[in-house]
């Protein structure tokens, strides 16, 4: 069979889950984008009942590439109901303090995660790489093969009279280029930040929104006790450097793979670490750089004993961006086609929310459509549940969200401080940490409460 004809976008059936609700035949759904939201996605959509799932994924194959994330309790505790926990933890590193500091070396707080916060679940320092990798690897072994294609992307979408989308594919494998056509029942757009479902929906739109701040990003082996057991954000209000470990020591030297980003405006950098226009407008992730361009600005730069130019050195590649996200749209859902992720509400890198808010997006949906046995009032319900949320914490998260008490300590004391205390009250601090946690929704109280998304046997029976 052809991979350029349609019918090689269809998944083999699954077998031993609930039933999907009644559209008639199983519907079968589409995904956007093999990335965290879409993998996920199908996951929870098979879990669900849902028997005709495909991923078409634009890049040639899954591989592990990128940086670290973190997973906060909430989204680990979805990965956990899809049976995902262990594997993600054979490969990631419980979180269990994040530290603030002031660029002059001043603990500015520091505060408990996951488990040690009161969690029923931790959360997860992870390189990205490794969860896309459980991801694929468990939506081929339940949904099949077929359920999850690379080398497709969807080029173009259009309505078709019975509110179904018309999809555009195109299929290249060296010098073959074929093109499709295809009219799934529903269609999830989780193809990020420069989303082509998104466009299609919201043609004219332009493209994401920049901030001034470039972003340079890395992976570094460390030794063990050169990188502390915590996480850290530190900086002022012009350029912050965020560290962590994101597993557990190996090998002879016990060494730890360890997670980098350190941001600075673009008008206060020179040479090559400049983005130019294009990339600035497109939210360009994989443009490398020389560490060199941007070590200078992170000289001395040592918090209780992390030395950030150490780490920065030990990188074996960096990579430059604009920081850039989405502006708020007032509808993810046109008809039967939604969006997830990053194509819905890209944010910020502040506070750990991207991913984290994939992977609940994902779940949400999933729940959504098995309730509703009318697929486009799924999609409503789904957007009604997930845009409110999404959509205050890319405003919170353009206010430097829970790293705005480095800009509190900057402007208050500039030069440093002996007690923080006397700079910001401890009642200010712990109000910041729990405001935006409960924005997110992952405070204990509602991480707690158990997934609000598991699908009841009598709702779709």
């Amino acid at each position: 069979m052809s991979p350029h004809t349609p019918s090689a976008f269809l998944p083999v059936h699954g077998r031993g889950r609930r039933p999907a609700p009644d559209y008639g035949q199983s519907p079968h759904i589409v995904i956007a984008g093999g990335g965290v939201a879409g993998l996920t996605a199908a996951l929870s959509l098979h879990a669900a009942g849902f028997e005709r799932v495909t991923v078409v994924e634009a890049a040639p194959a899954i591989r592990p590439v990128g940086a670290g994330l973190n997973l906060m309790p909430n989204a680990v505790r979805e990965l956990d109901a899809l049976g995902l926990l262990d594997a993600l933890e054979a490969g990631a590193l419980r979180t269990r303090e994040l530290r603030y500091y002031h660029r002059s070396g001043g603990l500015i707080s520091r505060e408990p995660r996951g488990l040690g916060a009161g969690h029923h679940w931790p959360q997860l320092s992870v390189h990205r790489g490794h969860l896309q990798q459980v991801l694929a690897g468990a939506v081929r072994a339940r949904l099949g093969p077929a359920a999850l294609v690379t080398g497709v992307r969807v080029s173009g979408v259009e309505p078709t009279p019975d509110g179904r989308p018309r999809l555009r594919l195109e299929h290249r494998e060296g010098a073959v280029h074929g093109r499709a056509s295809l009219e799934p029942d529903v269609l999830v757009g989780a193809d990020g930040i420069r989303s082509t479902v998104r466009a299609a929906l919201h043609p004219g739109e332009g493209g994401p929104s920049w901030n001034g701040m470039l972003v340079w990003r890395g992976v570094s082996r460390m030794p063990a006790r050169a990188v502390g057991s915590f996480m850290l954000i530190a900086g002022d209000d012009r350029q912050k450097a965020v560290v962590y470990p994101m597993g557990r020591p190996t090998g002879p030297d016990r060494e730890v793979l360890v997670n980098w980003a350190v941001a600075r405006p673009a008008e206060h950098t020179c040479g090559s670490g400049t983005a130019s226009g294009e990339e600035r407008l497109l939210g360009d992730w994989n443009r490398s750089v020389p560490v060199e361009t941007f070590l200078p600005f992170y000289e001395g730069w040592e918090f209780d004993g992390v030395s950030v130019p150490d780490i920065l050195r030990a990188a074996d590649s960096a990579y430059a961006y604009p920081m850039v996200d989405r502006e708020p749209l007032g509808r993810w859902t046109h008809g039967r086609t939604t969006l997830i992720g990053d194509a819905a509400h890209a944010m910020y890198p502040t506070g750990s929310n991207g991913a984290t808010q994939s992977v609940v997006d994902a779940r949400a949906l999933a729940h959504a459509l098995a309730r509703h046995a009318d697929p486009e009032d799924g999609l409503a319900a789904y957007e009604r549940d997930r845009r409110p949320v999404t959509t205050a914490l890319q405003r919170a998260n353009r206010e430097m969200g829970p790293e705005v008490v480095i800009d509190l300590a900057h402007a208050r004391a500039p030069h440093g401080f002996t007690d923080i205390h006397e700079v910001i009250p401890a009642e200010e601090l712990a109000a910041i940490a729990s405001r935006y946690a409960a924005t997110g929704a992952f405070d204990p109280a509602t991480v707690n409460q158990g997934s609000p998304y598991e699908v009841p046997l009598p709702a779709i029976g």
